[in-house]
C-alpha cells in the first residue's frame, strides 16, 4: 500500500469527518424518498467546491490544486464509505482528466477553471448500450463546414441529466470496434438538438439517455485531434476506473465495519456470533480481499499521477473493487439476517450502490478481459 504524506494523510481524515457530519447515508435515503430525480444534493456539492475537492487534480493556473489523483482517490474513497452522491467522480476525476490531457489551453482555461471551483458539474458520455463498450461507439459526427454536427445517442451518462459540460465520444471516421476513427467533443448541456431523459438507477441515484440530434458544434468544440481521439479517452477511462475503484473500496470498507461490529454485538444460542467459527472465517476473508484491493487500488492512481501505464493497473483496480463489493454487500445483507432485508437498514443502500458500480465503467468481467488482452492473451 502507498505510503501517504502528511498532506495526504490530512486531506484524507478532513474527507472523513466532513462525510460522516454533512452527508451521512442518511442523505442518501433523504434524496431517495423525496423522488425528486436529482442526482445529488446541489448544496453538498457546493460545499465540496468550497473545500477545493473539485479541484485536487487540475493545474494550480486553472484554479485548482494539483494535489493528485491519489489525493483525489482518497476522497472519493471516503465519500464511498457514506454513499454520498455528488457528481465528484464525473466532474472533478473523468472530465477533468480528459481536459487535462486533451484540452487546448483555452479549453483548459474555460473549463477547468468552472470545475475546479464546482461552479461546473461535466460528465463523460461514452456508452450507447447497457454495457461499457468505448470502442463501440457508432454516434457519427459529420464535417459541416469548419464545425461538426452530431447525431446518436448516449446511454447511461452519470450525471447527464444535469451537467452543464458533456465530453462527448463520437466517430468521425471507421467503423464501430476501431479505436481509429474517435473524436472527443465538449458539448454545452444546454446546446439545440440535446434533448436527456432521466434514468432511475438501482442505487437510487441518477443518470441519463441523451440524445444528440443534428447538433451543431464548431471546430473549436475538438478536445484533442480529429480521428484521435482514442489517445485521450483510453487513459481518461483508466482515470475512471481508478477513481470508482477507488470509491466502490470505500462503500466495500464501511459495508465490512458496520457488519463486523454486529458480528461483536448480536448473541444467538446464548453465544455472540462473532464467536461462530464460520462466520470469523467468511469475515476474514472479506477483510483479506480489502487489503489487497487496497493496494491495487493505489497503484493505479499512483500510476496516473507519475504518468506511466495506467492501463493493466487501472483495469486490475476495477475487476478487485468490483469482486469485492459484490463479495461484502452480499455478506453484509447475509450476516445480519433478518433485519438486513429491510429497508430500515443501510445494508440494502449498500448492495444495490455495489451493483450500480459494478457494471459502471465496465464489469469484471470486461476488465479481466482486457487486462488478459493487454498482457498478450
Amino acid at each position: 500500500m502507498a505510503v501517504l504524506t502528511e498532506e495526504q494523510t490530512m486531506l484524507r481524515d478532513a474527507a472523513k469527518g466532513w462525510t460522516q457530519d454533512s452527508a451521512p447515508v442518511g442523505a442518501l435515503r433523504k434524496l431517495r424518498d423525496e423522488g425528486s430525480k436529482q442526482p445529488f444534493d446541489p448544496k453538498t456539492w457546493a460545499e465540496m467546491g468550497e473545500m477545493g475537492w473539485a479541484g485536487v487534480i487540475v493545474p494550480e493556473e486553472y484554479g485548482g490544486s494539483a494535489f493528485g489523483h491519489l489525493g483525489l482517490g482518497l476522497i472519493l474513497e471516503e465519500t464511498g464509505r457514506n454513499l454520498v452522491a455528488s457528481p465528484l467522480l464525473s466532474t472533478a476525476m473523468v472530465a477533468a482528466s480528459a481536459l487535462n490531457l486533451g484540452g487546448s489551453e483555452a479549453q483548459k482555461a474555460e473549463c477547468l477553471a468552472k470545475i475546479a471551483t464546482g461552479e461546473a458539474v461535466a460528465t463523460l458520455a461514452v456508452d450507447e448500450a447497457s454495457h461499457h463498450a468505448p470502442l463501440a461507439t457508432a454516434l457519427l459526427a459529420t464535417r459541416s463546414g469548419d464545425g461538426f454536427v452530431l447525431n446518436g445517442t448516449k446511454t447511461f451518462v452519470i450525471d447527464g441529466d444535469v451537467a452543464d459540460l458533456l465530453v462527448v465520444v463520437a466517430r468521425t471516421s471507421g467503423k464501430p470496434g476501431q479505436a481509429e476513427g474517435l473524436t472527443l467533443f465538449l458539448v454545452p448541456g444546454d446546446t439545440p438538438g440535446v434533448v436527456r431523459t432521466h434514468l432511475a438507477l438501482a442505487d437510487s441515484r441518477g443518470a441519463a439517455r441523451i440524445a444528440f440530434d443534428g447538433v451543431e458544434l464548431r471546430a473549436d468544440a475538438v478536445l484533442g485531434e480529429v480521428d484521435k481521439g482514442w489517445a485521450v479517452l483510453e487513459p481518461t477511462l483508466d482515470r475512471a476506473y481508478a477513481g470508482l475503484a477507488a470509491e466502490m473500496l470505500g462503500s466495500a470498507t464501511a459495508a465490512f465495519e458496520i457488519t463486523l461490529e454486529y458480528l461483536k454485538t448480536r448473541t444467538q444460542f446464548g453465544q455472540v456470533i462473532g464467536t461462530f467459527q464460520s462466520l470469523q472465517h467468511r469475515a476474514a476473508k472479506m477483510f483479506t480481499d480489502l487489503e489487497t484491493t487496497r493496494s491495487c487500488v493505489e497503484a493505479a492512481l499512483e500510476a496516473a499521477d507519475a504518468g506511466t501505464d495506467t492501463r493493466l493497473l487501472a483495469s486490475l483496480a476495477k475487476a478487485k473493487a468490483s469482486e469485492l463489493v459484490h463479495l461484502v454487500s452480499n455478506e453484509m445483507v447475509q450476516m445480519h439476517g433478518g433485519i438486513g432485508m429491510t429497508d430500515a437498514h443501510d445494508a440494502g443502500l449498500y448492495l444495490k450502490r455495489a451493483r450500480v458500480t459494478e457494471a459502471l465503467f465496465g464489469s469484471a468481467s470486461f476488465h479481466r478481459d482486457r487486462y488478459a488482452r493487454l498482457s498478450g492473451y
